[in-house]
This record gives structure tokens, C-alpha cells and sequence, in this order.
């Protein structure tokens, strides 16, 4: 399907406002989103339906060509066919037409996303992680969402209310001023709306087509390093030499103690058993519901602390420099797995990439994962073999400088900044660096596929799909050690600290 593109001047921007509904429209929302996962299921046992027939036809001898057609699963296809299934089929006969179009529409969609990716990444085009087979969502599992892309789909004029196709108008927990002013101005226009229930209520997105309104840094001229770790969540200096460090809030070791005790309480409860067939009681629902709060109360505040921290980045400089933390490898250890977790490392760069790029239009210049930014001195250059974590001072072995070590290193990735254009915080500028150097002439990157996995051609689910299951699920061996060496030692996850 043709991607959309917004017109010249304008971004693709989403508007996020928390819903109140009535007991009556929370019933509907959720059956819309039943209703998405059902399709989502329904087209994955439609597809591998055909695959595994067709590896039943195979084992009597049959000739390829007399084999079961292959079942597509393109976006119009499954709508054709299911549109001709629900009718009689006893899974929707009953109840398709108290939802809207849109929610059978997204599972659909989904699903035709879930078996592209996979054949992509069959055949080696796509990046990152090795795609399994789509799998069947769970109802106690999957997250409830469902998206609208037709029908009445707007912000209602008293900024209090959304109405969406066959849920009707909602009230919202805050008003919608700044969208609505944007639309009754006519640089804005509402694309589609997505409802999700996460975190204990319910949210609607409205993807809509804004104008882009370019707003010029404070500083423009001055360039800033951000060194993120656990002990201080971010140390930045400037290229004026100007260092200040952001505390780490810890917002779950704060929690932790009222997490332990509603946990407690839960276990005191009478819980679901799947294999007994025992409903939760009344009391375990209600004590659930309260540990839950408190997981929600953490994730809010971090992430609204996040915001506050990355809107304050972008707004004030004209280039900023971020390092390229593999966050993924460094939650794999456990006793830093929860700290990690909770500073937010990597939604920190995500949140300041689209913020530089779409807001101020600045310059963002990414470290290679290999810099030694902690082991370099800032005055002379010097590089140290070896710098522990638990060492929080850099002495420079060579001209005596005797510093924090996260300091040192936002002093580091700001000097990164001078090979690279300092962005003037207006509309044109960016991207217009070259890319910064590597040092040392590092140039080793993280391993994305497992060795031994080679790009195979020829189409997803074929005849010999259970043998290609067995082979993607379990491990594969290792024809030879694969160990990046650098100056300053053997490759690893790298650490915010070293």
C-alpha cells in the first residue's frame, strides 16, 4: 500500500489526549478492540491455513504444480475474504455488525504487516532482529487498540470532546485548545485516530497533517555533549565549557517499597488458575488494580520527567551530540538491567532526534558506539587502556587533569561537535554536516544477525515450513569465535558510566 506523504510545509504529527467515557462507551471500545484482535487472528489461521495444507499435500507424493494455492495476504485480499467468511462464519455471524468497519480493518491490516515483515525478513531485507512466524493474540495478553481511518473523525468546538465512527462523541480528560485552534486556522488536518487502552484508561491519538512551524533556538552558536548514565542521568557541557549534570529522579526505587507491599497483598489474594479454572475473587482484582496504579504512577512520571528534560535540550542549542548506547545488550545485565531501565536511555535519544529534527530544524550529531568518551582526556587527548566502572575521578596520566568521569566525557562528544557544522536553529540547516569522524578508526558495529544465518531466497511457508519452525526457534551453532577487539579491550554492551 502507497504510503502517504504530507504535503510541502507540512509533518505528519500526533495529538494524544486521555478519554472519560461513560460505562456504556467503554463497553464499545472495548468490543471495537475484540473485534480488531479477532480479525488479527481470524487472517493469521486463514494464511498458515494453506502453508500447512500444502506440507500435508507434499508428504502423498503430490506434483508441485497440483498443490494447494497459495493464500495472499495483502491488505485487499484479506478484506475480500473476509468479508465473504463473516457472514457464515459462526465466530462473527452472531456480532460483526455492532462494530465499525474500521476495528475488523485494523486487525487486517495488521496482520498483512505481521506476514510482510516476516517474508522480508526471510529473505535478508530487513533490518534488525530475525522475524517469526505471526503468532495469535491472546485476549488476556494483547493490548486493546483499534484504529479509524474513515468516517467522522473530529475535535468537537467546545475543546472538551472527540467523535469517532460508531463510538460517538467522548469526552476527553483535557482540552483539546491547541489542536482545535490549529484546525479552525486551517493548518491542520485530522488524518485517522487510534484508541488504546494502556497504564488503566483509555487514550485516543489523532494522527493529523500540521504545518511546520520552525521555532529558533536560544543558543544557536553553541553546540552541547550529553553523556547519560545511572549515578547522574545526564552530564552536559557545552563548547563554552559550561558542565551541568541532571540527578537521576529513580522514580521506581522510589516506588519500590509501596511496590513491595501492594505486591504482598496481591499474593494474599485468590488469583486466576488457568488450570484449575479459578476466576479471580473480588479482592485480588481490586488489589491488583492498586499494585497496578503504582506502576502506572512511575511510568508517568518518568515519562513526563523525560519530556521536561529533552524539550529543554532542543530548545536551547544549535547542535547537540548523543551517544549510540547499545541499550538492548546493557539490560542484559542483571544488576544494571533495572536501573537502565528506569533512567529511560533510550527514549531519551529517540525523544531528542525527533525533537531537533521536526521542531527546530537543529543539528543532531550521534558518537560512534566504540568512542572512548569516558577514557579520553579532554585537555590533552590522552587515552587510557583501562577505565573501571567504580573509578568516578579520570586523572590524565599525561598532563594531570584530574576530573569526573562523566564530565570528562560530555566535554568529550561536545568537542565532537567541531567536526561536524554547528546548526543555526533555522529552517535549512539541518543535515547539512558531514558525518563526524570515528576515532581510533573504529568502525566495528554491533553483529545484527546470529552467524550461521544466511539470506535465503524463495517465499515465506513453503513445503517445508515445520523444518524451518525448528530451525528458527532453536540455537544455532557457531562455526568460529566472533569477538570484536578494541585498543582498549574485547567488545561489549557498552555502559553509560565507562
Amino acid at each position: 500500500m502507497k504510503k502517504f506523504r504530507p504535503q510541502p510545509g507540512f509533518v505528519v504529527k500526533a495529538y494524544r489526549f486521555a478519554l472519560d467515557p461513560n460505562a456504556v462507551q467503554e463497553r464499545a471500545l472495548h468490543s471495537h478492540c475484540g473485534a480488531a484482535r479477532a480479525a488479527y487472528n481470524w487472517a493469521v489461521a486463514w494464511i498458515e491455513a494453506s502453508w500447512w495444507q500444502r506440507k500435508a499435500e507434499s508428504t502423498y507424493g503430490i506434483p508441485q504444480e497440483q498443490l494447494t494455492q497459495w493464500r495472499p495476504w495483502s491488505l485487499p485480499a484479506l478484506r475480500k475474504a473476509f468479508n465473504a467468511a463473516k457472514h457464515t462464519d459462526p465466530r462473527f455471524a452472531a456480532w460483526w455488525q455492532d462494530n465499525s468497519k474500521e476495528a475488523y480493518n485494523t486487525g487486517l491490516a495488521n496482520a498483512a504487516a505481521a506476514f510482510d515483515n516476516y517474508a522480508r525478513s526471510r529473505q535478508g531485507q530487513r533490518r534488525g532482529r530475525a522475524m517469526g512466524i505471526p503468532r495469535f493474540k491472546s485476549k488476556r495478553k494483547a493490548r486493546p487498540s483499534c484504529r479509524f481511518t474513515t468516517g467522522t473523525t473530529r475535535a468537537d468546538a467546545d475543546g472538551r470532546h472527540v467523535t469517532l465512527p460508531r463510538l460517538g462523541t467522548l469526552r476527553t480528560h483535557e482540552p483539546t485548545v491547541k489542536l482545535l485552534a490549529r484546525i479552525q486556522a486551517g493548518t491542520a488536518r485530522i488524518l485517522s485516530a487510534t484508541v488504546r487502552h494502556e497504564r488503566g484508561r483509555w487514550f485516543v491519538s489523532l494522527q493529523t497533517e500540521v504545518k511546520r512551524d520552525l521555532v529558533r533556538v536560544a543558543r544557536p552558536g553553541v553546540a552541547i555533549g550529553i553523556d547519560l548514565g545511572v549515578k547522574t542521568l545526564a552530564a552536559m557541557a557545552d563548547s563554552a565549557k559550561e558542565i551541568r549534570e541532571v540527578a537521576n529522579p529513580r522514580h521506581l526505587d522510589t516506588a519500590l517499597k509501596q511496590l513491595r507491599h501492594a505486591s504482598r497483598t496481591v499474593s494474599r489474594r485468590q488469583g486466576p488458575d488457568r488450570r484449575m479454572g479459578h476466576k479471580p475473587s473480588k479482592r485480588w482484582e481490586k488489589a491488583n488494580a492498586a499494585r497496578n496504579r503504582v506502576h502506572h504512577r512511575v511510568a508517568n512520571l518518568r515519562a513526563d520527567a523525560l519530556h521536561k528534560l529533552t524539550t529543554s535540550i532542543a530548545a536551547e542549542y544549535g547542535t547537540v551530540v548523543v551517544e549510540d548506547l547499545n541499550v538492548a545488550g546493557m539490560l542484559r545485565n542483571r544488576r544494571l538491567a533495572r536501573r537502565i531501565a528506569d533512567a529511560g536511555c533510550g527514549e531519551i535519544r529517540r525523544q531528542v532526534e525527533y525533537k531537533t529534527r521536526q521542531r527546530h530544524a537543529t543539528h543532531l550529531v550521534v558518537a560512534d558506539r566504540w568512542y572512548p568518551s569516558s577514557k579520553t582526556c579532554s585537555e590533552c587527548g590522552a587515552v587510557k587502556a583501562k577505565l573501571p566502572l567504580h573509578v568516578r575521578t579520570y586523572i590524565c596520566d599525561a598532563c594531570g587533569l584530574v576530573i569526573d568521569r562523566d564530565e570528562n566525557a560530555a566535554l568529550n562528544l561536545a568537542a565532537l561537535a567541531a567536526a561536524a557544522v554547528t546548526g543555526t536553529g533555522v529552517a535549512g540547516d539541518q543535515d547539512t554536516a558531514p558525518a563526524a569522524s570515528k576515532p581510533r578508526g573504529a568502525d566495528r558495529k554491533t553483529r545484527a544477525t546470529r552467524p550461521g544465518r544466511t539470506a535465503r531466497t524463495g517465499r515465506a511457508g513453503g513445503a517445508t515450513l515445520p523444518h524451518q519452525w525448528q530451525t528458527e526457534t532453536r540455537d544455532r551453532p557457531q562455526a568460529e569465535a566472533f569477538t570484536l577487539w578494541r585498543r582498549d579491550g574485547p567488545s561489549g554492551p557498552k555502559c553509560p558510566e565507562c
